[in-house]
């Protein structure tokens, strides 16, 4: 009996913790849309020639980090 107890409040701490706050899921939202931008930069930056775009990238990536940083 005593365990089942324990388990059923181990359930509600972990529900708890899933739950949360709607600013705290638009953040995280926000951090996984900055890193597959990020991703997909890095990889046009190692097909791009060398050049003015290849540079337009570099200045994308280095923004797309300074939002990350901020984020965190």
């Amino acid at each position: 009996m005593e365990g089942q107890v324990q388990e059923a409040e181990s359930k509600e701490e972990r529900k708890a913790k899933k739950t949360v706050a709607p600013e705290e899921a638009e953040k995280r939202r926000r951090r996984g849309v900055l890193q597959l931008s990020r991703t997909q930069v890095e990889r046009q930056i190692a097909n791009a020639p060398e050049g003015r775009y290849r540079e337009q990238l570099t200045h994308a990536l280095a923004d797309l980090d300074a939002q990350l940083a901020k984020l965190k």
